[in-house]
């Protein structure tokens, strides 16, 4: 589900809703802004690592095991 927000060159009125509508609005706002958020971790969670470097998303947090070059000499050395 593409979902795009714009910016309106004119600005909307600044009247708000008074009483129990008000609380509604923002509620049903809410509700709405975090089923968006859950869509979205869900459609990352289901893409390829290569799929998220296409899209220019951050890989994720990953352990990586690093070996330094000369780390068994070092090892051996020890013994």
């Amino acid at each position: 589900m593409a979902h795009t927000e714009t910016q309106p060159i004119v600005s909307a009125p600044t009247n708000q809703v008074a009483g129990p509508m008000n609380i509604i609005a923002n509620l049903i706002a809410g509700l709405q802004a975090w089923r968006r958020a859950v869509v979205s971790r869900q459609r990352l969670a289901e893409l390829t690592p290569d799929q998220l470097r296409d899209i220019g998303h951050p890989e994720t947090n990953r352990p990586v095991l690093e070996i330094k070059a000369g780390l068994i000499t070092n090892l051996m050395s020890m013994r």
